[in-house]
């Protein structure tokens, strides 16, 4: 009896200690009151331990806690905050839905609070929110994403106007961009001065520059990850626009409330509806038949649909196009015959991308992601002429050229949430390429008799896979690591490549708005991307590695600082340094539309480095909100059998980089904005002297003594442009309708008239030859009107 006494004390003693060691879980979703719209980046905590975790790509959470009493709260920035007293006894699922802030309505909706990027692990990664970007001044009316990108450190824009993005030294063809975790290969309508995507059908905007965690890959320089909105589950809604030169619609809402939604949008140019008419009345007056236009469109379709709080599906495809088309027309009359000749040129090209994906949680701390994707780019380029007699064709003459790559493949992602001190993710991606590098296709007929011909590079079939694992993880209260590996294997042409890459990213917390942090990061890219022009055509290349032409490789090692001021400041400082290898360009002289040799014999290998600094001074919150952007870098190349051998200035090394954006709310019914950027001027190969040579003909009577002029040339890109600047500004007027409410919005594109160089060329002025620049845009004032109801 004693014993059992003795062991009843023992377990009574205990049973308090044993109760606080129990531990449980609550998971759920974080999603938008008002349109049951998943949030990103939400956080989820526990106020009296201090313990949390952030909502990831999908709206989920999971934390786990001592039993007891909690707190239990979720915030994000522009909703109200949710708090509620708990007593954790269970393992619990609660979907938490936050409202909109009424107090808080002059704060742009984005994870970039001051105090998550002091206390993250991540380092160069920036978010921006769709009415952030629609915030911005704008091109010809259109808010575009890239745009806006462009206006952050590390950024580089291209030639004037364009949406390329060059960042930390890298090339078009280094840019990861992802649309609903599907690559899109071409990213531009309109020649590359607008990017692909609709802003009214965005939820969320992320640009990794560096310190890349596990799960991305395939890219060397930077990840664009666009999610698209799921679709209201609420209500129906809708919004749009009308510019200058295009129009857009989006419409969304339930199928079955709170079960299954659907979001459609769209957008189309008109210019060529608008054009033609005067084109083919001016192509009349002047005796002939012909026109010509230009347009783009592309669509987006999503559909949602939730079979519980454990299982959700989505399917979402996007289709756009840009077109040009010429078309002339003559006829004549001989021998009482009416003969016709028809003449069509044109290009296109676009991009189809689908998904299908399936969301499932595993218990409490388990979530998962499977997707099934495709993707599909394609460019083409046809020329044709008909001739007819009395409307009977009797000859035709066709050609075209076209090329591109397509994609199909699934995508595995786990998410699991062991404890509050480690956040793991684990998966793996298998995509099947099919590259066509450029093919010619010919034909010719006359009356009975044709002739058809297909020559070019051949089609190249290939594997690319990968699988990853990363785990967040916090050493003490101040120590914040993410440790990941990546390996990746592409199989073309009987050769199999592989690489195993480290991942490694962290933050020291010194106070708690200070934190100091450091990246090492190895990245490997089994596509290369051949460039015919510096503008935004989409005549350049996607080309695979081969037996030949080995991957792209790099190492980029960055640290920095980021400090929280006041919960709406925040202030960032990056060094980065990154080498890059295997670099493909084309041979001097070379061509991809020579035929008759296989483009491997014409480009050459070469490396790269870049090197530099960021600093961003960035507020999110109050009536004036916008950010100051600086970079300070160097991007050279070298490729052994240019320039001497000698490393010289990639096209898009700028030294500095500026931007300055500002926002600033008035009232509910009126905003205005600005953005200033400066650069240094392009880097280009133009000869900066000439000299006079004597040539002697040699002993042959034809041939004779003569003088020619040289041109002196400072070495590959050792001429600079002048240094680019402009200013835009915008004003938004708003006001509200018993339906919804409307935007009147009115802009200034390079404000004061600044003609910055879209190319330089030699003419000749007084019979000396002289530098002539050309500009194309002015400045330009653009109006459009936009509504949501």
């Amino acid at each position: 009896m004693k014993h059992l006494r003795s062991i009843n004390i023992v377990i009574i003693i205990l049973f308090p200690l044993i109760l606080n060691a129990q531990k449980y879980t609550i998971n759920g979703f974080v999603q938008d009151a008002a349109s049951g719209e998943k949030l990103i980046g939400a956080s989820v905590f526990d106020s009296n331990s201090g313990l949390g975790t952030t909502s990831n790509e999908y709206g989920f959470y999971s934390l786990t806690l001592t039993a007891g009493q909690i707190d239990f709260g979720v915030s994000y920035v522009g909703y109200t905050s949710y708090i509620e007293s708990i007593e954790l006894n269970e393992d619990m699922q609660i979907i938490v839905d936050l409202d909109p802030s009424i107090e808080l309505e002059e704060v742009i909706v984005t994870t970039n609070r001051p105090r998550d990027i002091v206390k993250s692990s991540q380092m160069s990664t920036i978010t921006l929110s769709p009415k952030q970007i629609k915030a911005l001044p704008v091109f010809l009316g259109e808010a575009d994403v890239f745009k806006a990108l462009q206006l952050m450190p590390g950024v580089q824009s291209g030639t004037e106007g364009t949406s390329g993005m060059y960042v930390r030294g890298g090339g078009p063809d280094q840019n990861l961009i992802l649309l609903d975790g599907v690559s899109i290969y071409n990213a531009d309508h309109l020649f590359g001065f607008f990017s692909v995507f609709n802003p009214d059908a965005i939820s969320n905007v992320t640009l990794t520059k560096g310190g890349f965690p596990a799960r991305y890959g395939g890219r060397l320089s930077s990840v664009v990850d666009i999610r698209l909105k799921e679709g209201n589950m609420k209500e129906f809604s809708g919004s749009g626009s009308i510019g200058i030169i295009s129009s857009r619609i989006l419409l969304e809402g339930p199928i079955v409330k709170d079960k299954t939604s659907f979001l459609i949008s769209a957008r189309r140019t008109y210019l060529d509806i608008l054009v033609r008419p005067v084109i083919r009345a001016v192509n009349n007056a002047n005796g002939d038949n012909g026109t010509a236009g230009y347009y783009f469109y592309d669509a987006n379709l999503k559909i949602n649909h939730k079979f519980s709080n454990k299982d959700r599906i989505f399917l979402s495809a996007y289709s756009g196009r840009d077109k040009v088309t010429m078309r002339n027309e003559y006829d004549y009359i001989n021998d009482d015959s009416i003969y016709t000749e028809q003449s069509d040129y044109g290009l296109y090209w676009g991009n189809v991308t689908s998904v299908l994906r399936w969301n499932h949680i595993y218990g409490n701390k388990f979530f998962s992601n499977v997707s099934l994707i495709y993707s599909n780019f394609k460019f083409d380029v046809f020329e044709n002429f008909y001739s007819y007699v009395n409307d009977r064709k009797v000859s035709a003459y066709e050609f075209e050229y076209y090329s591109g790559i397509e994609d199909l493949g699934g995508i595995i992602d786990f998410d699991y949430y062991p404890n509050p001190n480690h956040s793991i993710k684990f998966g793996g991606k298998y995509l099947y390429h099919n590259f066509k590098p450029g093919v010619t296709a010919f034909s010719s007929t006359y009356e009975t008799d044709s002739i058809n011909m297909e020559f070019g590079n051949e089609i190249v079939n290939s594997s690319e896979f990968y699988i990853y694992a990363e785990d967040n993880i916090k050493i003490g209260k101040r120590l914040l690591v993410n440790l990941g590996l990546h390996y990746s294997a592409f199989l073309v042409q009987d050769e199999f490549y592989n690489s195993l890459q480290p991942r490694i990213s962290s933050r020291f917390l010194i106070t708690d708005n200070l934190s100091i942090k450091a990246a090492f990061t190895r990245m490997e890219q089994y596509i290369h991307l051949l460039t015919n022009s510096t503008i935004g055509l989409p005549t350049d290349i996607w080309l695979p590695t081969t037996k030949d032409i080995p991957p792209q490789e790099s190492y980029q090692t960055a640290i920095g600082a980021a400090y929280n001021l006041n919960d709406e400041w925040s202030i960032t400082i990056e060094g980065f340094y990154k080498t890059m290898s295997n670099l493909i360009e084309y041979k001097e002289g070379a061509s991809f539309f020579e035929i008759g040799e296989d483009w491997e014999n014409k480009v050459e290998i070469g490396d790269g480095l870049s090197y530099g600094a960021e600093f961003l001074v960035r507020r999110d919150a109050g009536k004036l909100t916008g950010w100051i952007g600086y970079t300070l870098a160097k991007t050279d190349r070298f490729f052994e059998n240019q320039n001497d051998g000698e490393p010289f200035p990639y096209t898009y090394d700028r030294r500095h980089d500026i931007s300055i954006v500002a926002m600033y709310k008035f009232s509910d019914r009126t905003d205005i904005s600005a953005t200033w950027v400066y650069g240094t001027g392009k880097a280009l190969t133009l000869g900066v002297a000439r000299y006079a040579s004597f040539q002697e003909g040699g002993a042959h009577p034809f041939y004779y003594d003569y003088w020619r002029e040289v041109e002196y040339y400072n070495g590959k890109n050792g001429f600079r442009e002048p240094a680019y600047h402009r200013l835009d500004v915008a004003l938004n007027r708003h006001k509200k309708k018993d339906w919804g409410e409307q935007t009147w919005s009115f802009g200034l594109y390079n404000a004061y008239n600044h003609l910055n160089p879209f190319y330089l060329y030699f003419g000749h002025e007084n019979n000396s030859r002289v530098l002539k620049q050309v500009s194309i845009f002015p400045i330009i004032p653009s109006v459009s009107y936009a509504f949501n109801f």
